[in-house]
């Protein structure tokens, strides 16, 4: 017997339904980036055994997805676990929808929130999860060029320190999203770095190894917070060669505020 009804009170709850029902892998149509954001979340949190999600859009869309360096970063780590496939098509332009082995859900904006309208007909779901593992197949897969999270929180606890790490931990805590226009990720971690007295080098060297910028762009961009007076610099000799560069706040009664209230300050002043 076919149904077709409404579930999910919000795109959270109804990730979190749909993935714990199904059993092999999941078909993800042409998502939207809070929908997208959803799924790679919930997987992400969850401790079931979930299925892999493959996912299928136009490039605009995870282009727009990887902005955020927070949920690509995540969604990294799932790629790496062989828990999430990323691929585009330029003919997948539709309404958004997933395909697991037993239903479709089409996903629904209403007022702002997402829904979805479901339907279990054995017939129709069959034909859609053909159709759509056939254009899964035949479309391109897309890189993410950004590091899995586990991998940036852990070498940088290991090559730069717990202190600077515990503070880069707990502004990912606290902020929805990191995105490139303001305080990315680059910004977070020369700021984080120069509250804890690192060096320019040992920061844009970590940064560089694991993916998150070149050196090239820590250096552009230490200039411009400086510019700005977030940061200080201090000249501190070596044995051989120019002298490094220790990272110091330029404010510092920065230091007493909270790894949270310090980013809202700089983003304050990066964006007056």
């Amino acid at each position: 017997m076919s149904t077709a009804d409404l579930i999910g009170s919000d795109v959270e709850e109804l990730a979190e339904t749909i993935l714990e029902e199904a059993s092999e892998p999941i078909l993800i149509v042409n998502p939207s980036k809070q929908e997208l954001e959803a799924l790679i979340t919930v997987t992400t949190e969850s401790d079931e055994d979930i299925p892999e999600l493959r996912v299928i859009s136009d490039p605009m869309g995870l282009k727009e997805m990887v902005n955020d360096f927070i949920i690509a970063s995540k969604a990294a780590d799932l790629v790496d676990q062989e828990k999430l496939s990323l691929r585009t098509s330029e003919e997948i332009r539709r309404n958004s929808m997933l395909v697991t082995e037993d239903e479709v859900v089409s996903l629904i904006t209403m007022d702002g929130e997402v829904k979805g309208l479901r339907s279990d007909e054995s017939e129709f779901v069959d034909q859609a999860r053909e159709t759509f593992m056939n254009e899964w197949e035949n479309a391109s897969e897309f890189s993410l060029r950004t590091p899995p999270l586990s991998q940036v929180k852990e070498t940088l606890r290991e090559e730069i320190g717990d202190d600077t790490a515990d503070d880069f931990e707990a502004i990912l805590e606290s902020v929805e999203t990191i995105e490139a226009d303001g305080t990315d990720e680059v910004v977070i971690s020369l700021m984080i770095a120069a509250r804890n007295n690192v060096l320019l080098y040992d920061i844009s060297k970590w940064g560089e190894d694991v993916g998150v910028a070149s050196k090239a762009t820590f250096s552009r961009t230490k200039t411009r917070l400086e510019d700005l007076g977030l940061i200080d610099t201090e000249k501190v000799p070596i044995d051989v060669g120019r002298p490094r560069l220790r990272l110091q706040l330029g404010d510092e009664s920065m230091a007493d505020m909270d790894p949270d209230e310090m980013i809202e300050e700089t983003e304050s002043e990066i964006t007056a």
